[in-house]
Order: C-alpha cells, then structure tokens, then sequence
C-alpha cells in the first residue's frame, strides 16, 4: 500500500523534496499537507509573504501559521495567518484537516463565500472576522460541535442566522456584528448556558430579543445596538448577574426598566440603551451598580421624573448622556443629583440636551469633576446668570447651553476654558457686551452666540482665534464697525453677523481661502462690496440686504464658481446687472430686488428661472425672459438722416455678409478645435486653458530628464508654461492602465471646489488629443520644489547631517497634512476622504510647507443616518483602495468607507516621520507592525525606536547643556501618542482629524522655532 501511495505521489516527491513527503505518507498526514497547498493555491495575492516558507525545504509542521499537535502523529492542529493580508478564496480543503482545532484567518481580504467546514469535529476555534466574506452563512458549521469561538464579524454576510446554531452546546463566543444579517436572533441560543458573549450589532435584524437569554447566566457581553429590535427587553436580562456591558443602543425597543437592575446587573461597566423607544423612570438603584463607566439612555423621548442622585455614588463613572428625553428638575431636591455628581471624580460627559431642566442653573455646576471635557445642558428651561464657577472647569471642550433663557451678561471667567473648542451659548438672553477675554480660548473652533441681547462692538480679539471655523454674532444689538480683525481669521469657514447694528465699511477679506457662508444681512453698511470678496472662490452663500450697500455689483462676482445664493436686496446698488452672473452654473437663488439697478435683465443661467430671482424694485430694469413681464428695452429711432438710411440700406448688408464670411471662417477654425478638444470636466473659470502643445512645449516633449515621478496611473513632469512663465508639475495619465480615466474624473471633481492652504493648488486640467490622435488627459499642479515627504524621510545614499528634517520641522509637516485632513473632513460641504494618504502624496513647497496631493480615489461621503458622534459612513462598500501598509483594517473586511480610515492612515505616516521606517519594512513580519513596534517600546523606550537623525538631534541638544533632550523626549512621547491614538483598530477609537490637528498644533506651540542663522 506504502508503495502505491509513492508512486501516485511521484510529481510531488519531485517538486517537494522526498523526505518530507515520504514522511508524511508513513504517518498519515498527507491529507493535511495537501490541504495546506490547496489553501495556497487559492491565495492570489501574499504582500507580506507569510506563505513563502511554505515549500520543501521546510517541513509543513513548521509552516508559518501552521502548528501541529504532537499526540497525534503530527497533525495540523492549528492555523493562524491573522493580518497577513492574503487576497483570494478560503479553499474548502482546509475541511479535510480532522484534527484542527483552531482556524484563524481574521484581518485580511478573502472574499467568496464561507466554505464548508462541517467535517472539523475538533474544532474549537474560528475567526474569520475583518474579510470581505459573502453570502450565507453555512448550516454545516454547526456540526463543529466543540465549536467555542465563532467570530464572522466585519464581514459582507447576509440571510438569516441559522437556527441550527443552537447546537453548538459549547459555544461561549458568538461575534457576528457589522454584516447585513436579517430575520430574528434564534430563540435556541437562549439554550447554549456556556455563552458569555452575544454580539450580534450593525446588523439588520428584528423581531424581539428572545425571552430564553434569560438562562444565560454566565453572559458578560449582550450587544445588539444598530439593528431593527423591538417590543419590549425581556426583564429576565437584567438578573444575568455577571454582565458587564448591555450594549442595545439604536433599536425600537420599547417598556421600562426594572427599578431593582442596579441591584441584580452588580458587574455592569456599560449600559447603551439610547435611540429607542424606552420610558418612565431611571431607576434609584443605578447607583449601586458600582462598576457602571458609561450611561448612554439619550434619545428616547420617553425617561421622565427626575434624574437619580444616587448615580453620584458611581465613583468610576465616566460618561453620562441623557439628552432628549423629559428629565425634570425644578426646585433644589430635583437638583440635587448634580451635587452627588460632584463625587464622581473622573466623570469627563456630563450631557442632558433637550429634557425639562428648569430654574437657575446651580453653583454647584462648578464642582464638577476636573476631567469634564462636555457639559452639555442645551434646549431645557433654564434662566437666570450663568454660574461663574463654571470657569472652574478647565478641561471643558464643548460648552453647550444654548436654547434656554440665561439672562446677565457673560463674565470675563469665560477665558479661563483654554482647552474650549465649542462654545455654544445662542438662543438665549444675555445681554452686555461680548467678553474680549473670548480671545484667550485659542483653540476655539465653534463661537455661537446668536440670538442673545448683546450690545457695543465685537471684540478685535477674535482674531488670537486662528482655529475658528464657525462665527454667529446674529440677531443681537452689536454696534460699531466690523473689527477688520476678525476677517484676518483665516480657517473661518462661515461667519453671520447678520441682524445687528454695525455700520460703516465691509472691511477686506481676502485671507478667507475657507469661507463658504457670508451672512451680513440687516445691520447699517455703507460703501461698496470689497473688490477682494471673489478671492473666496468657496463661497456658497452672501446675504449683504438690508443695509446701505453703494456702488455697482462687481462683475468679478461672476468668478466665484461656488457660489449658490446671492442676496443683494434693499441696498442703493445702481448700475447694470453683471452678465457674469448669468454663467454661474450653480447659482440657484438671487435676490437683487428694491435697488437701482438698470439696463438688461440677461437671459441665462438662473435669470432663466423665474421662481429663482427677485428683481422687484428695480424700475429701470427690462428685458429678460418673457415670464419676467418686464419692459421691453428701447430701440433705435426708425427716423434717420439721409445719411443714416444709406448706413441702413447699403452698408450694413455689405457688413451683414461679411459678418456671414467670418461667421463661416471661424466655425471652420472651431470646428477643427474641436477635434482636438474632447469633454474636460467644468473646473470654473478661475482655470486657465492648456493645450497638449502648451505641455508638449512646458516639459520638452515629456522628456525623461523632466521626469519626476510615477503613479499607479500615470506620470509626472516637470515643467514651465511660456505664457505664464510658471513653474508646473504636470500629471498625465496613462489612459491605457485601468481606473486612469476615472482617477482623472474624480481628482477633477474632487479639487474643482475644495481650496485650503495645505492641499496641492491645481492650475487647470486638459482633456484632449495628442499629436498622433490618441487620447491625452493630464493635470497641472504648482511645482514644489522641494519634492515629496517621501525622499526626506527615506533620503537615498548616505544621510547629510545638514539635509535631514529636523523635529520641529516633522511637527510642522504633520500639523499641515492634520489641517488638510480636518478641512476636507470636517469644512467642506460634501466631506472628502483621501483614501491614499502616504508619504509620496505629501508635497512640500518653496518654504517646506506640507501640501496633500493625489485626490485620484478620493471619494465624497454622506452619512446614511443617526449614527454616534464620529461615525460617519459612506454611500457603499468598497473594494480595498489605498496603499499596502497604509490602509486601514477594517477596509480589509469591506467595511464602509469612512474619514476613520483616513485617520489610520495618517497616524501610520507619523510614525514613519518618526521612527524613519516604512509600514512595509522587512523587519514587520510574523504579525509585528509598525504599530505594535512602537507600542511594544512606548513610553519607556522611545529613544530605541525613532529616526536615527531625530535621536542625533536630541543627544546634541543636551550636550549643549539646553535641556533639549528632556523637552525633545516630551514632545515625541506627545507626537507617538496622536499616533498610536490615529491608528487603535477600531475606527470607533480613534482620535477625527480636527482632535488630531488640535494637538499636534499644541505640541507644536510647545518647542521652539529653530533659530534663524
């Protein structure tokens, strides 16, 4: 038999090597090894080579990944190639290994289906998480009957969950979240007594949770949030006395809680019941469960009474929301519960939005704990002074009180926030004059105070506010002029005074590259619209009416290609209407009405539509379309001298045919262009025009000395346009490479309306012919001189002590791509995730000011609907886009685009500007990332890991007896942790773009500028 088995296994004894082979047939595991090639043979992409020692030379057993058991004749027992990446299909092979016991092949990008494993009766373990893993999943997988670890979480499954799983009598862990999975949870888990953790979330299942969890009584975990649940939690849950997190947030789920579950849940750390249909009252007994860290029962509408001061016993309380339910508290008994807060010494959210707080807001407030980053009381029924004490709470981020009656006016403690990034305080009654001590909260991104009765002049200090984004001063009784200073505040992306009393002159804005909304509207202006105002090429939106505007409209409006609503009423305008604004494709809504406006109404573009401009008020205006009713334009007098009849009748048909001749001429010329012009998508008219010969020409016929770099879907040249007499990169694409074309579209569409000064300045684009008649797209950049972060961080030859980044400068670097990330995420109008964020991507100009380029596979997003702060999703799955070291891990597992994965992979590329070694180093192997590398040596070790150059640096500073060492050690312990922070792998934990761009500002404020020699 020995002897039939060689000769069949001839061809593998060659390609093999006979003695492991041999081997193999004399202790019977050849089913095992040829499982295993099977398994590799279906693998059509190993970027980390984690299946390149699988060959002869190395026995099986030694396989990376594979672990043999040694009481069973050396059969495989275990496979584990967690986050090797590994692309292709999980081959059905792996079913024939009877004694496996463990199968783990999470975080990498297998796709198809689930094979059929049912034979694996030893079977213990299996995850298959973070994959792109499809349909069903199999019922035969409930024959592992030793099965204990099912994880198919982050995947693409569907169907229902098989209600043959209740055999799985050993199951302890079932993970099945964020997959597409419908119909009911099956009622037969509740029969599996060894399970402790259910997570079953972001699916899409409904129906009732069974009543048979209940017998569960060893359950620690129970998450079921984000699915379509309803009826009622059956009460038997809250007596699983070991339960530790009851996470059911985002369901229908309706009733009232046990008024005992404080006293029977004694282990609980976290209860997420918000976004459902629950009510009545919070039970007393909360406080008692003296592990709880996190109560989340906002958005239910239903919780009334007051809220328990026995929740001030919880002494690892952390976070409390409880907004937008009909919580009360009206005299100092229902209050008390936020003095017992005050024991809560590492509470960091407070919030209680939209319930029905009334009365003065108590002093006590004050005594909150020093960790509290939100305080939150907006929409209740509040009045009275504010509570000084409030400016106790140094730690606060976000202030919201807005929607009350607060009275008084706000003192000058106010400026002891300095960590304060929102402050929101509109919608109420304060009165005096806006605090000038506002200007020391520097990090302030959010200013509203809308809609108050403050009076005397904004504050100049507003401009010490470089990161504000967001300014509302309307609807109060703010007097004097516009401070010129506040228009100096150049990450203002809206601003609205409108509905005050300022007066005097618009003051220039031209540094505002970010604003998208101008609300002036109802104050006393006079003089004439800044000449500088269409330098704002974002703007969306200006209301300047009602005011005592002069002057005429500027034609230059017309270059604001963005612009989408433009109100110039009850002004004293005169003139003509621009014809320019007629080309503005976007322009959807123009009030011009009730000024002296006069001539021709244009016929174009909005002015087509009726329902879409006001132009009453204007008496001299005629013309336009015919649904205006306006009146006709006069014509020439039809009585002319004899001189003039001779114009009329002899001259001006001799003008006619030769008008007729050009006419012919140029549409020959034109229709020749166009030959050569094909559609280029509308990038405004800010863009100049180029032809391939202007490129041809700029870079010497695309010579390779101007070569300057190659893409995925094309090269880069530099260059110098002869008109402009500029220096240019110019992108072209190899429109033969698959996704080029579409890479051209999207970078178009993406740049077309985003402006920042920290993203790659797009010159113009050309789409057309070349020379031979072929197809030629291409766009032009600014050309920065000094290359890409990629060469200064992995510089070529041998490293010039003079020629290296310095730390201050990394900083620097990271601060400007953080600012980039934060405006295409958070300030645009239509968010922007990058989707390739790398090094190579990172341009640096004249001055070394770091510019992100390549939007080739950005994508907008929208957000499907309420989801937790932070989670904002995209309109579909996708197919794993991005750089290999760079993408984020859930994208490995189709998970939804998302700004979270633009994150990741900017904490990856701080880590490479500061350790000095790429996420595809040699040395990360084995499952070590660049990640866990610093990880593993963070904080004690840091010195071991960072760049060579950076640790030379430190070790200089404190030879020269600066103190460099301690200091430069602190601020890279800050850089690794925004890092370590950007790059958690759960996209829920780390740190949006405008957290990130926060601190490293912070960090960057904290070393000195190196000295100017």
């Amino acid at each position: 038999m020995e002897l039939f088995v060689l000769i069949v296994w001839a061809p593998l004894v060659l390609s093999y090597g006979a003695g492991s082979i041999i081997c193999a047939v004399l202790h019977g595991n050849d089913t095992d090894m040829l499982s295993l090639l099977d398994f590799k043979r279906a693998i059509t992409e190993d970027s980390k080579g984690a299946l390149s020692s699988w060959n002869a030379s190395i026995h099986f057993c030694n396989w990376q990944g594979v672990k043999c058991s040694l009481t069973q004749h050396e059969r495989v027992a275990m496979l584990d190639l967690s986050e090797q990446s590994l692309v292709g299909q999980i081959s059905p092979s792996l079913g024939n290994m009877s004694y496996l016991a463990s199968l783990n092949l999470s975080r990498s990008m297998f796709s198809g289906q689930i094979p059929l494993l049912g034979h694996l009766q030893e079977l213990k373990f299996l995850d298959l998480s973070y994959n792109s893993l499809q349909g069903i999943i199999p019922v035969a997988l409930t024959n592992c009957s030793n099965l204990s670890v099912l994880d198919l979480s982050r995947n693409l499954l569907v169907g229902e969950i098989p209600q043959e799983i209740a055999l799985l009598s050993n199951l302890t862990r079932l993970w099945l979240p964020y997959n597409k999975l419908t119909g009911v949870i099956p009622p037969g888990l509740g029969n599996i007594t060894s399970l402790e953790h259910i997570i079953l979330m972001y699916n899409q299942l409904e129906g009732s949770i069974p009543d048979e969890f209940g017998k569960l009584s060893k359950m620690s975990n129970l998450l079921l949030g984000e699915n379509m649940l309803s009826s009622r939690v059956p009460d038997a849950i809250f007596n699983l006395s070991l339960l530790n997190q009851m996470a059911l947030e985002l369901n229908m789920l309706s009733g009232t809680l046990p008024s005992h579950m404080g006293n029977t849940l004694p282990n609980l750390q976290r209860l997420f019941l918000g976004g459902n249909m629950l009510e009545g009252f919070i039970p007393d007994s909360l406080g008692n469960a003296s592990d709880l860290q996190h109560i989340s029962l906002a958005y239910n509408h239903g919780f009334r009474g007051q809220i328990p001061s026995s929740l001030g016993k919880l002494m690892k309380l952390r976070k409390l929301g409880l907004d937008t339910n009909n919580l009360e508290a009206n005299d100092s008994q229902s209050w008390e519960f936020l003095d017992s807060l005050s024991n809560c010494t590492l509470l960091e959210m407070l919030s209680l939005h939209s319930n029905m707080l009334q009365g003065v807001l108590p002093n006590s407030v004050g005594n909150l704990s020093s960790n509290l980053d939100n305080l939150v009381f907006g929409r209740n029924m509040l009045y009275g002074l504010l509570p000084s004490s409030i400016g106790n709470l140094h730690r606060l981020t976000k202030l919201g009180l807005e929607g009350n009656n607060f009275t008084g006016p706000i003192d000058e403690w106010i400026g002891n926030l300095p960590n304060l990034q929102g402050l929101y305080l509109e919608e109420n009654r304060f009165t005096g004059t806006i605090p000038t001590s506002i200007g020391n909260i520097t990090k302030l991104t959010v200013l509203f105070l809308a809609n108050n009765q403050f009076h005397g002049p904004i504050p100049s200090s507003l401009e010490n506010l470089q990161q504000l984004g967001f300014l509302d001063l309307s609807y109060n009784n703010l007097q004097d002029n516009i401070p010129e200073e506040v228009f100096r505040v150049a990450t203002i992306i809206q601003c609205a005074l409108s509905h005050n009393s300022l007066e005097g002159q618009i003051p220039c804005i031209s540094n505002l590259q970010q604003l998208n909304y101008l609300d002036l509207s109802s104050n006393k202006l006079t003089g004439e619209i800044p000449p500088t105002l269409p330098t704002c090429q974002q703007l969306q939106t200006i209301k300047m009416d009602q005011n005592f505007l002069s002057g005429s409209i500027p034609i230059s409006l017309g270059s604001l290609s963005s612009l989408i609503s433009l109100n110039l009423s009850h002004n004293n305008f005169s003139g003509s209407i621009p014809i320019a604004l007629s080309k503005l494709q976007l322009l959807t809504q123009l009030d011009l009405s009730d000024n002296h406006l006069e001539g021709d109404v244009p016929v174009n573009g909005v002015f087509k539509n009726t329902s879409a401009i006001s132009l009453e008020g204007n008496w001299r205006l005629c013309g336009g379309v015919l649904e205006l009713h306006m009146p006709s334009c006069p014509t020439v007098s039809q009585r002319r001298s004899g001189w003039q009849h001779y114009l009329v009748r002899v001259l001006v048909p001799i003008l006619g045919i030769m008008s007729l001749l050009l006419l012919v001429y140029f549409t020959l010329i034109r229709n020749k262009m166009l030959r050569m012009q094909i559609a280029l998508p509308s990038l405004g008219e800010r863009f100049p025009k180029v032809s391939y010969k202007d490129l041809a020409r700029a870079t010497d016929n695309f010579a390779e000395s101007n070569l300057i770099g190659r893409g995925s879907c094309g090269s880069v040249y530099r260059g110098k346009l002869t008109k402009e007499h500029m220096a240019v990169a110019v992108k072209v694409f190899d429109l033969d490479t698959q996704g080029a074309d579409r890479s051209f579209m999207s970078e178009c569409k993406t740049l077309r309306n985003i402006r920042h000064r920290n993203l790659l300045p797009i010159l113009t684009a050309c789409s057309t012919i070349d020379t031979r008649g072929n197809d030629f797209k291409a766009l032009v950049y600014d050309y920065m001189p000094n290359g890409n972060l990629d060469s200064w961080v992995h510089p070529t030859g041998d490293r010039n002590f003079a020629d290296q980044l310095d730390l201050y400068q990394r900083v620097e670097i990271a601060a400007n791509i953080a600012d980039a990330l934060q405006y295409i995420h958070h300030d645009c109008e239509s968010p922007i995730i990058h989707c390739d964020l790398k090094p190579s991507n990172i341009l640096l100009d004249y001055d070394m000011t770091a510019r992100l380029g390549d939007f080739g596979i950005a994508r907008f997003y929208i957000k499907r609907k309420l989801v937790p702060a932070g989670d904002s999703t995209s309109v579909g799955t996708i197919t794993l886009k991005g750089t290999i070291g760079y993408i984020a891990p859930e994208y490995a597992g189709g998970s939804y685009l998302s700004t979270s994965g633009d994150v990741y992979s900017f904490g990856i590329v701080l880590l490479e500007l500061l350790t000095g070694k790429r996420p595809t180093d040699p040395m990360f192997c084995n499952g070590l990332t660049i990640v866990d590398f610093v990880k593993r040596n963070f904080p004690d070790q840091i010195l071991h890991i960072i760049d060579a150059y950076l640790l030379e640096e430190c070790q200089e500073s404190a030879k020269a007896d600066l103190g460099g060492e301690n200091n430069a050690q602190q601020c890279l312990m800050s850089l690794l942790k925004v890092a370590l922070s950007c790059t958690r792998q759960t996209p829920n934990d780390r740190m949006n773009m405008r957290e990130s761009a926060t601190e490293l500002h912070a960090i960057k404020m904290s070393i000195s500028i190196p000295a100017v020699m």
